[in-house]
């Protein structure tokens, strides 16, 4: 029975998914994402993970200049089957009108996790790791924590570093933008 369910299965591709959006099937206010070909439920924004998603925008864009775009809680298309919705993401200075950003675009993605750190730290990071995407930072606002994550390879990133309060990081391909960590308690966010 099992083999038979494995079989009835159909990976949507990021074309489908988007017919189904403009068919109505998908509402713009729907918060879904596509993952390996399965349409997947975002949790809700509560209001801690929206305000620190805010000011990361914030911080990201006053330091931009024109090295590269802020996208905040938009699509990353990933591949014929992975569009996933990042909260933020530094990309390549483009001009993404015609076509979404891809991994090849993405200098950093930023996921903010309150109820989704074990997604957001298993199929998430995988799925950015096997995509290539250079750099990952997971802040886990229940625990605290801020997990920076590099060097992809396959479906793992093989240097993952959890900074401590009062330590300053900074993304690897975009150095002069520099983040220093709370206060010694906990970590912050920039102001």
């Amino acid at each position: 029975m099992i083999e038979l369910m494995a079989q009835a299965r159909h990976r949507l591709s990021v074309n489908d998914f988007h017919r189904m959006g403009e068919a109505g099937i998908l509402s713009p206010e729907s918060r879904v994402e596509l993952i390996d070909g399965e349409i997947v439920d975002m949790a809700p924004i509560g209001s801690k993970h929206a305000f620190v998603v805010n000011r990361l925008a914030q911080f990201f864009a006053a330091a931009a200049g024109d090295q590269y775009l802020v996208s905040v809680q938009n699509p990353l298309c990933l591949d014929e089957h992975s569009e996933p919705q990042p909260d933020i993401v530094l990309l390549r200075p483009d001009n993404y009108m015609e076509r979404l950003p891809g991994a090849t675009d993405a200098l950093l993605v930023v996921e903010v996790a309150h109820s989704s750190v074990h997604f957001d730290r298993g199929v998430k990071l995988q799925l950015y790791a096997r995509h290539g995407i250079p750099e990952v930072w997971l802040l886990d606002l229940m625990g605290g924590e801020l997990l920076v994550c590099r060097e992809p390879v396959e479906d793992q990133y093989r240097v993952v570093h959890q900074p401590r309060a009062r330590d300053e990081v900074a993304p690897l391909l975009v150095p002069e933008v520099k983040w220093r960590l709370g206060d010694g308690k906990t970590w912050s966010v920039p102001y």
